[in-house]
């Protein structure tokens, strides 16, 4: 096998580039190596022995949070404010996987339910799937680290952790931090560098009985068409729409709506990516959108009176740039935003927009909000539904019979009434349909993911 040297990698701040921290990156013998380790846990720790370790990880974390939160908005861009809420996002996550590691349970199945089986009786556990690959992207550099680390380890799974080479030093302290509450160094490990040449080992070595993927439809796809007969839970992109009805309360829906499409930056696969709003409060919806809109401030992440920081890196901020334009010529109305200064992108709203334009034909990550204008309740459901995606979805309105109604015609993993698409419980299941993924996340049931069924016949 050839081996590839081992580089250095470089991480940045995104805002002004300044250098953070030069990490050692792997090559393949030191991820082979990690695999090794991970074989290398013999399943000793009980329920208790796994919840008191993630129970004082938590401590661990509430004591380290003003790190943790800098650390985040330092690599990952995002402002203070949202980094804080990942750590408490974070925190739940753990505590909730503590838990779990208590609740594992199977079930006694009577043999006399089928004929000829008079006596006996059957018992069916849940057992560790084995070594889990968690691959998780740059925008929640904690919390879906947390979503797959803390359900693995509950279910007495050694996990290996490939963060974005974007955001790895998040990654790298919750490992510190995991082993300093008292996991043994072999069942959490971290490994770093350049993605492609890493998920393809996860893909083909068979000590990997698990790949947890958080990212691109691209790559998703790529992953299971590699992964072969191991297990895998896909959570990819998002079109994720918000719909605005005639007879909703505006009041109530304007700061969630711009929360929903601005917050992390709009650096979120249910960011809201499209407003489909009735055509007959459009305009009155749309005129005060903008107002806030336009009160927001652009800048330094560190800077607490900032609202929105840069995105990951330049690059990101052109390609969102670029969509924003090409809508714009595809016959969108540009009403304020659109300015891009490094990797920094001033919140934009268009109206008039398209379902199949630029900017929402695929998921576009950046601060933006497009207002797709439908005349009905029946055309606002139809637009929904046309995409490729169906991650989530909120829709808001003061008539149950339409709310039952559209819970029930939108086809995506959720749809959240009064709220936006971005709402997320750490106990609830989350994941989506079609092109947004497979499986489902949510503590409990990525715990059941990261388990198989035995089956004792007595």
């Amino acid at each position: 096998m050839d081996i590839i040297e081992q580089n250095m990698l470089e991480v940045h701040n995104p805002f002004n580039n300044e250098l953070l921290e030069i990490l050692p990156g792997d090559n393949r013998v030191s991820v082979l190596e990690a695999i090794s380790r991970a074989e290398q846990y013999d399943y000793h720790l009980t329920g208790w022995q796994r919840y008191e370790i993630l129970n004082q990880l938590c401590f661990l974390i509430e004591a380290h949070r003003k790190e943790l939160k800098k650390i985040i908005s330092l690599e990952s861009g995002k402002t203070l404010s949202d980094a804080d809420l990942e750590v408490t996002r974070a925190y739940q996550a753990f505590l909730l996987s503590a838990e779990e590691a208590k609740r594992i349970n199977g079930e006694l199945v009577p043999l006399d339910a089928v004929v000829g089986i008079e006596k006996g009786l059957a018992m069916v556990t849940r057992e560790p799937v084995g070594i889990v690959a968690a691959i998780t992207p740059f925008n929640f550099p904690l919390n879906l680290v947390a979503h797959k680390v803390g359900p693995a380890l509950a279910a007495n799974n050694p996990v290996i952790v490939k963060p974005s080479e974007s955001t790895p030093i998040t990654a790298i302290r919750l490992m510190e931090l995991l082993h300093e509450a008292g996991l043994p160094e072999e069942m959490m490990q971290v490994v770093v560098g350049e993605p492609e040449w890493i998920v393809d080992i996860f893909c083909t070595d068979d000590r990997i009985r698990k790949i947890s993927f958080t990212g691109s439809t691209d790559t998703g796809k790529k992953i299971c068409h590699k992964a072969g007969l191991k297990a895998v839970s896909m959570e990819l992109g998002g079109n994720d729409p918000m719909v605005i009805l005639s007879d909703a309360d505006i009041d109530a829906a304007i700061p969630i709506a711009v929360d929903g499409a601005y917050g992390n930056n709009g650096q979120r696969c249910t960011s809201i990516k499209r407003f489909v709003i009735e055509e007959c409060i459009a305009d009155r919806f749309i005129d005060r959108f903008v107002d806030v809109t336009r009160k927001l401030r652009v800048g330094d992440q560190l800077d607490p009176t900032v609202n929105i920081g840069p995105l990951i890196n330049e690059t990101a901020a052109k390609t969102v740039r670029n969509r924003i334009e090409a809508t714009v010529k595809d016959g969108a109305d540009l009403l304020c935003g659109g300015r891009r200064q490094g990797a920094l992108l001033w919140p934009t709203v268009l109206d008039n927009v398209r379902n199949n334009s630029p900017l929402v034909a695929r998921e576009t990550f950046g601060p933006v909000a497009p207002f797709i204008r439908v005349k009905d309740f029946d055309q606002a459901i139809d637009v929904v539904n046309d995409t490729s995606y169906g991650l989530q979805s909120g829709v808001f309105t003061n008539d149950l019979c339409k709310a039952k109604a559209a819970a029930s015609r939108i086809r995506a993993g959720g749809v959240m009434i009064n709220r936006a698409p971005g709402f997320r419980a750490e106990h609830l299941p989350f994941g989506g349909i079609k092109n947004s993924g497979v499986g489902r996340e949510g503590i409990k049931y990525a715990v059941d993911a990261m388990t198989y069924t035995k089956t004792i016949v007595m």
